[in-house]
């Protein structure tokens, strides 16, 4: 499975995303070309769909939440995710067992 969504960089990988606010729960759902399609619980009100996302992906990745650091698209669907400290082995390895 080809991860578009996962670019490494110097101190760990860089995550995009599209997240889809007002959610029954907050799950990963599909890959969108170059985008992770993740589902949030959390309104996008009062940054509360990001805070859900970071503490999401901080989860997911194994790793402090001060390691998922939102790059840019706060006010957007489209996110991009600095996730310091994760390999690009390791983060392929998370997608492909959520997402089969």
């Amino acid at each position: 499975m080809n991860f578009l969504c996962l670019k490494p960089v110097n101190d760990g990988i860089r995550f995009s995303v599209y997240a889809v606010p007002k959610a029954s729960k907050t799950e990963i759902v599909d890959l969108m070309g170059d985008r992770c399609k993740i589902r949030v619980k959390a309104p996008p009100v009062d940054g509360k769909a990001n805070e859900t996302l970071e503490v999401f992906l901080a989860k997911l990745f194994l790793v402090a939440r001060r390691q998922v650091v939102l790059e840019n698209g706060a006010q957007s669907k489209r996110k991009n995710y600095l996730l310091k400290g994760v390999t690009l082995e390791f983060a392929q390895g998370i997608l492909q067992r959520e997402i089969v």
